[in-house]
């Protein structure tokens, strides 16, 4: 029994370090999102409601039921028994209000709108999420690029200082020489660290979108970390926003639901009659039954108002829609932009910078090896290829940013 004990206690001390690691493309990072950010699982209840509202505003108005009986007879004489009710009057009346003008049908209608109105927010709420999602994720792939090159950069440079060494113990080397070596080390393992607090940095905003409590060491995502040739032209990614923008699609339906809201508004001007009918009984033992109307004497329009404000809201939200199309225009451009700019920049890194960079220093390192170049030249090119590399991470972060950016500005993935 304590052999077990103590074998439970092992395995749960064991287990944070036993979870598997947790790895994912950005399809899966999407479904995940999808099923527990809480934000779109609030968002997802609130259209609920909403339908539920679409019930409410249906409603049928209830008749009024009225029961009553008149002349009860409290008091008893010697010549008469104790009859309370027999000269009692009884009767029983019902009316029912009849909405005129369609009333029922356009309050549905204006409900309806609004469900519609919250279900192009949310898609809205989820294009923004998305992007932030996309751009916790560029940054998880880019820090581990950078991370990747730092330790290769480090690796390099400690296989270098240890033929210095070498060298140093030869003779071929001053002391000074070396100890420039050495500080030189300092910025290279400086470079490690800063990437690896990025790296978790950017993984740690990822759970956060994800609302995922697995350990940063065990989270990971994979994916291409490079850029491509944008091959879609400008006006085809300017009438795909227009078609897919999910807040310019709210936009139009607020313009919709204000014309429906100001028919509503003059429908509620309306006077709306009560139907009545009654049934009772008089004595002698007679029954009788009566029907009536009563009809609102409409002198003053208690509904200028609302008539008012619900034209002025048809004006309003027509601007708003000029205004999102503007901003859409505005959005497809800058992305584009910064695409082309980028694109100017990648290519001739992908296409000499690089190899380059390697060249010279696997050159200027051998070269310093064995005596032929000066210290100054071996610190700097360790300098030029580690800043090379540096720049084309960041320049290719950029680039998937900026297309990050122009997915956001169309509505859907049209760079993936």
């Amino acid at each position: 029994m304590r052999q077990l004990s103590i074998a439970v206690g092992i395995a749960a001390y064991l287990a944070p370090g036993l979870l598997a690691q947790k790895t994912l493309t950005w399809e899966q990072a999407k479904q995940e999102l999808e099923a527990t950010n809480p934000t779109l699982r609030a968002s997802r209840i609130g259209i609920q409601e909403s339908r539920a509202d679409e019930i409410t505003a249906y409603l049928r108005p209830n008749p009024d039921l009225t029961v009553s009986i008149d002349q009860i007879s409290p008091l008893t004489t010697p010549d008469y028994p104790y009859r309370p009710f027999s000269d009692s009057v009884p009767l029983v009346s019902t009316s029912y209000l009849i909405e005129r003008r369609h009333k029922r049908s356009l309050r549905r209608e204006s409900a309806q709108e609004s469900t519609a109105i919250a279900i192009s927010e949310l898609d809205d709420q989820r294009r923004n999420l998305l992007f932030d999602l996309r751009t916790a994720f560029i940054q998880v792939l880019q820090q581990k690029s950078v991370l990747a090159v730092t330790r290769e950069s480090l690796e390099f440079y400690d296989r270098s200082l240890a033929v210095s060494r070498e060298r140093f113990k030869a003779g071929d080397i001053a002391q000074v020489d070396l100890d420039r070596l050495e500080l030189q080390r300092v910025q290279f393992e400086t470079d490690v660290q800063t990437a690896l607090v990025n790296l978790r940095t950017a993984k740690i905003q990822l759970q956060m979108l994800l609302y995922d409590r697995t350990p940063i060491e065990k989270l990971d995502v994979t994916g291409p970390f490079d850029f491509k040739e944008i091959l879609n032209p400008l006006e085809e990614l300017r009438q795909a926003a227009f078609d897919s923008r999910a807040d310019l699609r709210a936009a139009i339906q607020s313009v919709d639901k204000a014309k429906t809201d100001y028919r509503l508004a003059v429908a509620n001007g309306s006077t709306d009659p009560i139907f009545l009918l009654d049934v009772g009984r008089e004595q002698p033992v007679r029954a009788y039954v009566g029907a009536g109307i009563n009809i609102p004497l409409r002198i003053f329009d208690r509904n200028q108002g609302e008539k008012a404000r619900t034209q002025l809201d048809i004006k309003r939200n027509e601007r708003l829609v000029e205004a999102n199309r503007a901003q859409i225009f505005s959005d497809v451009d800058s992305a584009y932009a910064t695409l082309q700019s980028d694109l100017v920049l990648l290519r001739p890194y992908k296409a000499r910078y690089l190899q380059q960079a390697a060249r010279v220093r696997e050159t200027i390192s051998f070269s310093y090896q064995h005596g032929g170049a000066s210290l100054l030249d071996f610190l700097q090119a360790q300098q030029d290829y580690r800043g090379i590399q540096l720049s084309y991470l960041n320049l290719v972060g950029s680039f998937l940013s900026a297309a990050n950016q122009m997915n956001f500005a169309v509505g859907r993935e049209v760079i993936p």
